[in-house]
């Protein structure tokens, strides 16, 4: 059974930092392409960033682009994203995806499909007071 667990969410003041980690068991890692979505009350599933399996390459969310850094380390099957500059607008409930099997596009939007992944954690919130 797969398990994604995300850590690290909190409340930070605008301007401030988080770094949040996903820890996956179950699947893969070194094959699984890995990213974070995002959820705010009222709106729907946003996608924030994704890294390949291997960690050559990575797609961010026009918002969160040089603010925002995905990686990854296969060796301990986490996902990290380092979360600098926030915004309240950067509130919501954030979750870790993964999909399976070496799956890469060369273009960013089929990654901001949520169907596209194969799994989820259950999420972890982050809150940032302006």
């Amino acid at each position: 059974q797969v398990h994604l667990v995300e850590s690290g969410g909190g409340l930070v003041q605008a301007g401030g930092s988080l770094r949040l980690s996903c820890e996956a068991s179950g699947l893969t890692f070194f094959t699984s392409t890995m990213g974070w979505f995002r959820q705010a009350p009222g709106k729907e599933r946003e996608f924030v960033a994704v890294i390949k399996w291997s960690g050559s390459n990575s797609y961010y969310e026009d918002a969160v682009k040089g603010r925002f850094t995905i990686s990854r380390d296969n060796a301990k099957n986490t996902v990290t994203l380092q979360m600098n500059s926030l915004k309240h607008e950067d509130t919501a409930v954030y979750f870790c995806v993964a999909k399976q099997g070496l799956t890469w596009y060369d273009r960013r939007d089929p990654f901001t499909e949520p169907a596209n992944f194969d799994y989820w954690g259950q999420g972890t919130q982050v809150t940032v007071s302006s």
